[in-house]
C-alpha cells in the first residue's frame, strides 16, 4: 500500500520523450489496441494476461494467439501467446512481442550513406495466477526484456516484475489493479563504439500502477472498460561545467535525478452482435500533454469453426497520435 501512495502522490510533472521499453507499451494483439488497452478488469476470458496477471484464470480454454501489427515509418510489431487454464482455479500465459524498425539510413561524419540499418526489440513474458476466493484473483508475471540497437553496441537485457489483482465488486462489475515493470531497466555501455570515450547508462522502465473497471450490460453482449494509468519516471540529467582547481581549468560533472510523474486514462467498448461477431472501439491518451492527442480505435471479431478448433479472427484499426500515420492490426486465435 505504500508503494501505491508513493505512486500516487509524487508531485506531477509532465514526462518528455520516450522511456526505455516503450514498444512493449503499445498493447497486446488486435483486441487489446481496438479496446483502447483498457483491459486492466477484463474478465471476460478473451483478454490476454499480458495486460493484468491476475486474469489468467479467466482464460476460455487452451488457445493459440498469432498477431501482426503494420505500422508506417518501416516498423513492425508481432506478437504470440499460448493461454491455457489450470483446473478452474489458475491459469497460466506464455508469450512474446518484438518490435523492428527497418531501412535505417545510416550515414558517416561527412553526410554520406554508409548502410542501412534496422533495431530489434524484445519482451518474452511467463504469467501465473490464481483464484484466491470467491471474488478475488492475484496472478504474478515474468518478463524478459532484450534490446539491440546497433551492431557496434552490445545488446542489453532486463527482467521485469508484474503484479495483479481483480475483484468482484457485483455481479456485472469487475475492479483490476496492476504494477507493471517493476525492476524493469537497461544498462548501455558505449565503449565498444566510443572507445575510452564511452560510458556506462542506466535507463529505467517507468514503474506503472493501472486501476480500471469492467462493467456488462444487455445478459453481456455489451461490456464497458475504463482505466487510469499512473506513471512515473526515473531519469538522470548530465551537465558539464568548467571551473578552477587552483589556477587549472578542470571539467566537473553533475549529475541529477529526476523524477517525473504522469496521469493516463483509457476507455473501451465491445458489443455481440451475434454469438460469433463483435465490434470493438476504444480511446487511449498516450502522453501527460494535451498536444500528443490521443488514440482512437476501433475493430471486429468473426469466431468460425474449421474442423475440430474453433477460430477467432480479429482486426483493429488505430490512428496514431500527432498524424504519424495509421496501425492495422491482425489477430488470429486457435482454441486447441
Amino acid at each position: 500500500m505504500l508503494l501505491l501512495a508513493a505512486v500516487t502522490l509524487l508531485p506531477s510533472l509532465n514526462a518528455r520523450g520516450q522511456s526505455a521499453g516503450a514498444f512493449s507499451r503499445m498493447g497486446f494483439g488486435a483486441r487489446g489496441i481496438a479496446l483502447g488497452n483498457a483491459l486492466v478488469a477484463d474478465v471476460s476470458g478473451s483478454a490476454s494476461p499480458y495486460y493484468n496477471p491476475a486474469l489468467a484464470p479467466f482464460t476460455s480454454g487452451q488457445n493459440l494467439q498469432v498477431s501482426v501489427a503494420l505500422l508506417s515509418f518501416d516498423r513492425t510489431l508481432q506478437f504470440l501467446q499460448l493461454a491455457a487454464p489450470l483446473q478452474q482455479r489458475a491459469g497460466f500465459a506464455v508469450g512474446l512481442i518484438h518490435a523492428a524498425v527497418s531501412n535505417i539510413d545510416g550515414r558517416d561524419a561527412g553526410g554520406f550513406h554508409t548502410a542501412d540499418l534496422s533495431i530489434d526489440e524484445y519482451a518474452g513474458f511467463l504469467v501465473f495466477g490464481i483464484r484466491l476466493g470467491g471474488r478475488v484473483t492475484g496472478g504474478i508475471g515474468l518478463q524478459m526484456f532484450r534490446s539491440d540497437l546497433s551492431e557496434g553496441l552490445k545488446a542489453v537485457n532486463s527482467i521485469g516484475l508484474d503484479v495483479g489483482f481483480t475483484v468482484k465488486i457485483s455481479e456485472k462489475t469487475y475492479l483490476g489493479l496492476v504494477l507493471d515493470d517493476l525492476l524493469a531497466r537497461y544498462t548501455w555501455d558505449t565503449s565498444g563504439l566510443n572507445g575510452s570515450g564511452g560510458k556506462t547508462t542506466t535507463d529505467r522502465f517507468p514503474l506503472r500502477m493501472r486501476i480500471g473497471l469492467m462493467r456488462s450490460f444487455l445478459e453481456e453482449r455489451l461490456r464497458l472498460f475504463a482505466e487510469y494509468e499512473s506513471r512515473v519516471s526515473v531519469l538522470e540529467h548530465v551537465s558539464s561545467s568548467v571551473g578552477f582547481l587552483g589556477d587549472e581549468p578542470v571539467q566537473f560533472t553533475d549529475r541529477t535525478r529526476l523524477t517525473f510523474q504522469e496521469n493516463r486514462f483509457r476507455f473501451g467498448a465491445e458489443y455481440q452482435i451475434l454469438e460469433q461477431i463483435s465490434v470493438r472501439g476504444g480511446l487511449e491518451q498516450l502522453g501527460a500533454d494535451a498536444l500528443e492527442g490521443v488514440r482512437p480505435a476501433t475493430g471486429f471479431m468473426i469466431e468460425q469453426t474449421v474442423g475440430m478448433l474453433k477460430a477467432r479472427f480479429e482486426y483493429a484499426f488505430a490512428l496514431e497520435s500527432q498524424a504519424s500515420g495509421m496501425m492495422h492490426l491482425l489477430s488470429l486465435r486457435l482454441f486447441l
